[in-house]
């Protein structure tokens, strides 16, 4: 056997052994599950209106939309229900908000990733002593009760809220 193929067999064993490790760890710990599903998908977007009709024309899955304005957070919301998840369109209304400065510099689509959680003090209190960099370090009263952020740099890039439902 040449030098290459040793390498590569021993990395694998290496990666077989990282995996079996790992997912004896995570049958060990408790189950505590602090996700309970995924709440909404949030698409940033310049038009909600514009975006609203696109959306219906390709998908046609808008039937009943609720649009709210959020002030406090410069922007304006149409929520769109589906079986049991919501697509989230986002619309600045204030320039200075976190979603225009997005849209400036990442242009529309996918914004955020929302879970649902059943304590989020709770939720943010563990992430925080697990390194997590939070965005918000108290949740905020949000469309569908208490929200906080989680920073992207702790989740592979991914914009992560919590969401608690009142």
């Amino acid at each position: 056997m040449d030098k290459g193929s040793q390498e590569r067999i021993t990395r694998k064993a290496k990666s077989l052994e990282e995996e079996l490790r790992l997912a004896q760890e995570l049958t060990k710990r408790e189950r505590k599950v602090m996700v309970r599903r995924v709440s909404h998908i949030g698409i940033a977007v310049r038009n909600i209106y514009e975006a609203l009709a696109h959306y219906d024309k390709l998908f046609e899955f808008v039937s009943l939309v609720r649009v709210e304005t959020l002030p406090e957070q410069g922007v304006k919301v149409a929520i769109i229900p589906l079986d049991n998840i919501e697509i989230e369109l986002i619309e600045p209304i204030d320039p200075q908000a976190g979603i225009a400065k997005f849209l400036e510099k990442r242009g529309e689509g996918l914004h955020h990733i929302s879970f649902e959680v059943d304590d989020i003090s709770k939720s943010l209190k563990s992430l925080g002593q697990k390194g997590a960099q939070l965005i918000n370090r108290e949740a905020w009263q949000g469309i569908r009760g208490k929200s906080a952020f989680i920073h992207p740099a702790s989740t592979k890039g991914v914009l992560i809220e919590l969401a608690q439902r009142e």
